[in-house]
């Protein structure tokens, strides 16, 4: 109903101003997000013949061999908990529409929008390598208390949007973006609520986010046109889905390099926020020095709210 409510909003607003060529990238990028599962479905076709046979078995076994499962950080987080987890994991529409106009004071909304569409473009793709649904859809209302069978795929009708973890991917992009204490400061918790949302409303496994992570950079990236740093974070994306189908075996023998691999991707994901924060910083202080160094008269005719939105 939110969403709805956000594009019926947006198509007001997009034709108020029909020069403003980044308001259709906006409208655009909501009905994907609202559509995303219909979407979705005509993509695949028919879900159950094209993938039936689920993974939510090997995500399980992952996170057990991290050391950290879903369910135990989800037990703690039910009751009363659950209420304004499960506001902030339906407020991610709402984030993406107010983080837009974040960004359209420094000039870089049409750059957000493009993060945006390249996330539900790229997203189904990787589904489709590792279809899987989710604890709460495999195992209905033990998922709490799921038994760890023997790894295997599994049968059962449902949309496979696990693996990885757009939520928190998302929720990553609007960090990457971020500029201020404040900005910053708002993105971090939404972030970490996101997080805690996905795992205790049983959307996603553990790892699921830890790919969320890799895909968030690459979404980001894209909407800053770096194209080669978005290419080798799509390839870590595309690398943990692959390896989970293909080389289980392995990984489930070797738990120290799978938490080594996770703890990498990690990595990676604060070290790209340190950096384009420090980005932003260094570009904030280049325009208060330009600013500064302007003639008098050329002062008047700009506001230094401009310099720094250029």
């Amino acid at each position: 109903m939110i969403g709805l409510l956000a594009l019926f909003l947006a198509l007001i607003w997009m034709l108020r101003d029909e020069k403003d060529k980044t308001r259709p990238l906006l409208v655009f990028a909501l009905v994907l997000n609202l559509c995303y599962g219909y979407l979705l479905s005509v993509v695949m076709g028919k879900e159950d013949s094209l993938l039936p046979w689920k993974y939510d078995l090997f995500l399980l076994h992952l996170d057990a061999s991290l050391g950290v499962s879903a369910a135990a950080i989800a037990l703690p987080l039910q009751g009363l908990w659950r209420i304004p987890l499960n506001v902030i994991y339906q407020l991610m529409v709402p984030m993406m529409i107010c983080w837009y106009f974040v960004t359209r004071n420094r000039n870089r909304s049409r750059s957000l929008v493009l993060a945006y569409v390249s996330e539900l473009v790229m997203g189904p793709l990787l589904y489709v390598i590792l279809p899987a649904c989710g604890p709460a859809y495999a195992f209905g209302s033990i998922w709490l208390t799921p038994p760890l069978a023997t790894a295997h795929p599994i049968r059962f009708s449902g949309m496979p949007n696990a693996f990885p973890s757009l939520h928190l991917g998302t929720a990553l992009v609007l960090v990457l973006y971020a500029e201020g204490k404040l900005r910053r400061g708002i993105s971090l918790m939404f972030f970490v609520g996101t997080a805690l949302a996905t795992i205790s409303t049983g959307e996603h496994y553990l790892i699921d986010l830890v790919a969320g992570l890799a895909f968030g950079c690459f979404a980001a990236n894209i909407g800053y046109s770096r194209f080669r740093s978005a290419l080798a974070y799509l390839g870590v994306a595309i690398t943990w889905p692959l390896a989970i189908r293909f080389e289980f075996p392995f990984l489930l023998a070797h738990p120290g390099k799978l938490r080594s691999c996770a703890a990498l991707t990690a990595a990676l994901a604060i070290l790209a926020v340190f950096r384009e924060w420090r980005v932003h910083s260094q570009l904030r202080l280049s325009a208060q020095v330009a600013y500064d160094a302007e003639p008098q008269t050329s002062k008047s005719r700009m506001q230094p709210g401009e310099a720094l939105a250029d």
